[in-house]
């Protein structure tokens, strides 16, 4: 039989992050050759193995804790050393912590024992170097040998990158079989009550490394909250320790920051998850979005190229140090790729939104030659067979055959589970652009460029298309279908992708109010958040990655459009159910978990390879926060939209520090969802919402 090289699970591992080196675990604190396990660094694992033993035996672990988003700590107890009787006397904490470009681990022996204690204590190491997509796929590596540099330090160089380990007071054994898997031995004698501490330390050397450490401090605001439901003040806190450690920075530019896409796969710039995450933390300032913007515009597509999938004034899709090699999966990408469909329009709205948030002229104005660049991909190349829809098809023969969101090459299934061909034309993907062709528009005659009507008549045609190719019968009455496939059928499954439409323009009203019940059944927010694709539907599978599971994100987008848009009823669902889950997974949401009934487990199942923490997930407490306050600004026309949807049903909230035109504001709303805003800067003004403030719809039920 052909063995089968299998993603390592990874859901009950202990991670902690400082981009871009991240460190995995087991909950007992060790570090074994093992699946996903080790520390890794800029798309390397640097460290494979870090097992401590007392006496060569494994402490008996009893817990771990995170001490913050680069930090854990972890508990054993030596039941066999220190006085007899039921009471453990000796126990060892281990506190893992990283540091830029490297981590540093701490070993307290702590003796309570009335007698004197006398141990060895030793960590075996081991490192292989392997790329991240080897590790990825399933695939070992055999472990380097090591170079003694002192008696307690040693190294490991390889395609550039040198390791190096330091253990003051440890003695080194590199002997015979050791030479690759190099033993640190302290001798430990305590007296009654007394404690030893040990440490050993790892350092990195990587100047291939694409990206780099931030060499500064955050600079978006951390908000006081008070919340009737305490849940999403506890989500926020812990997002936001999780946005902190994943932060990277451009080695050519270190002042243009980012988000890393998520841990362990993920660490680096990904253009469509840096941008949502920016687009998320707008509400606590514009710095991120416009670090994000300046990053990806350097790398803005100017040439055509079929292997990268590059095009002029395309936005980057991922960015690594060599080429990704899948070949289980049939992908050889190279280092820096561009097969995204959305990335490019996901640019530009991001732009827009971080202007109407206050982003100043002088920082928008050097974006706006790039701006007309993704505008000429979106007229000119986006849309390959001239149908007026935007596609996507891999022509190399080796990229992502599904270039949404949703990449995965079984995510785009017709109701009866089929598989969709491409070229494909994703739902979502004409709101963005729809979305994209206005806000671009908005720009150009704010700026004084050319080209606005040009592009609100490119929008109203898109528009009319959408209309007229996508809306099909479904259980629950009409619906957006999910894409248009190589034939122009429509893929007519039920997924959250028609939450994305939201508040991109390309709906009217009435059709707003049917994607509104199509969202609130059963079928899609049965779970802890909203379902990637319709129980009804003959690909759904709770655990399935794109089809069935449920995404962070993905239920973020479609509750902020919900709420956006006044419907509060299954934008209250999905708030409740993201809270939950928060809940369940110690307020560290993970990217995605399985999408069964809430009466499964009581609780969401694990999706076991999903990141965690991962950036657009963090970020998703966010724009929790942003609809529950409801603060909409229009900070180039002088004005300030509240909408909250805190109130009879979500509780009060009060927020100190979302940041609107770089000044820090203050919401609050009461009980019944009156909201009061203080510290405005001049300029601004409050103006009553647009939409009604609860906008209801009896959810429709089919029998399953």
């Amino acid at each position: 039989m052909t063995a089968r090289h299998l993603q390592p699970l990874l859901h009950d591992l202990v991670g902690v992050v400082l981009a871009p080196t991240s460190a995995l675990g087991d909950p007992a604190g060790q570090i074994r050759p093992l699946g996903v396990q080790g520390v890794f660094h800029a798309d390397t694992r640097v460290l494979s193995r870090a097992e401590l033993r007392i006496d060569e035996r494994e402490p008996e672990t009893i817990g771990h804790a995170p001490v913050s988003a680069d930090a854990a700590r972890f508990v054993g107890l030596a039941r066999w050393l220190g006085d007899p009787g039921p009471d453990p006397t000796v126990r060892l904490d281990r506190t893992r912590r990283l540091e830029p470009y490297g981590l540093i681990e701490e070993i307290r022996v702590v003796s309570t024992a009335a007698v004197p204690v006398r141990a060895t204590v030793t960590l075996d190491l081991g490192c292989d170097l392997a790329p991240i997509e080897r590790v990825k796929t399933g695939f070992s590596s055999p472990p380097l040998p090591a170079q003694a540099l002192a008696s307690d330090r040693l190294s490991w160089t390889a395609g550039g990158t040198t390791v190096t380990v330091t253990a003051e007071g440890a003695e080194l054994d590199l002997a015979g079989d050791r030479a690759d898997a190099p033993r640190l031995t302290w001798p430990v004698t305590l007296g009654p009550r007394e404690t030893r501490t040990l440490r050993w330390r790892l350092a990195v050397t990587d100047p291939r490394a694409v990206v780099a450490y931030p060499p500064a401090e955050p600079t978006w605001s951390r908000p006081e909250v008070r919340a009737d439901d305490r849940r999403l003040d506890r989500l926020l806190r812990r997002a936001l320790d999780d946005l902190h450690a994943l932060r990277l920075a451009d080695p050519d530019a270190p002042d243009d920051v980012f988000l890393a896409a998520g841990v362990p796969w993920f660490l680096t710039l990904f253009g469509r998850d840096s941008l949502w995450a920016a687009r998320m933390l707008l509400p606590l300032g514009t710095d991120l979005a416009a670090g994000t913007l300046r990053v990806l515009a350097r790398r803005q597509g100017r040439h055509t190229d079929p292997a990268t999938a590059e095009q002029p004034g395309k936005i980057l899709h991922e960015l690594r140090r060599g080429e990704v090699n899948l070949p289980a999966n049939g992908l050889r990408l190279p280092p820096a790729y561009y097969g995204t469909v959305d990335a490019t329009m996901l640019w530009v709205n991001l732009l827009h939104d971080a202007w109407r948030w206050g982003l100043p002229a002088e920082q928008v104005e050097p974006l706006l030659p790039h701006l007309e660049a993704a505008l000429g991909w979106l007229g000119e190349h986006a849309d390959a067979d001239g149908d007026g829809l935007v596609e996507y098809l891999d022509t190399s023969g080796h990229g992502l055959s599904n270039q949404g969101w949703k990449d995965s090459g079984d995510a785009v299934r017709f109701r009866d589970g089929s598989l969709a061909s491409g070229p494909i034309a994703l739902a979502e993907v004409q709101g963005y652009a729809h979305e994209a062709a206005v806000n671009a528009a908005a720009l150009l005659d704010a700026f004084g460029r050319p080209g606005a009507d040009r592009w609100r008549e490119w929008a109203g045609r898109l528009a009319a298309r959408f209309r007229a190719a996508y809306w099909v019968d479904g259980p629950y009455g009409p619906q957006p279908a999910l894409a248009l496939d190589r034939d122009k059928r429509p893929v007519d499954s039920l997924t959250s992708n028609i939450g994305h439409l939201l508040g991109t323009g390309l709906l009217d009203a009435d059709e707003q109010a049917q994607v509104a019940r199509l969202l609130g059944t059963d079928a899609m927010s049965g779970a802890f958040g909203l379902r990637t694709m319709s129980t009804h539907d003959g690909g759904f599978s709770p655990l399935s990655y794109h089809c069935g599971s449920v995404w962070t994100h993905d239920t973020a987008i479609a509750l902020t459009g919900l709420a956006r848009a006044g419907f509060h009823e299954p934008a209250l669902r999905l708030a409740d159910g993201l809270l939950a889950a928060a809940e369940a997974f110690d307020y560290q949401l993970p990217e995605l978990h399985g999408g069964d009934e809430r009466d499964v487990l009581g609780r969401p199942v694990p999706y076991p390879a999903a990141c965690r923490p991962q950036a657009w997930s963090a970020a998703a407490a966010v724009s929790l926060l942003h609809v529950a306050a409801g603060v909409y600004p229009d900070v180039p026309a002088g004005t300030v939209r509240v909408a909250p949807l805190a109130g009879p049903r979500f509780g009060g909230v009060s927020v100190a520090r979302l940041r609107v035109a770089d000044a820090d504001v203050e919401v609050s709303v009461d009980n019944t969802g009156h909201a009061t805003v203080s510290r405005l800067p001049a300029g601004l003004t409050v103006t009553p919402t647009a939409v009604p403030a609860q906008r209801t719809f009896a959810p429709q039920h089919v029998a399953g």
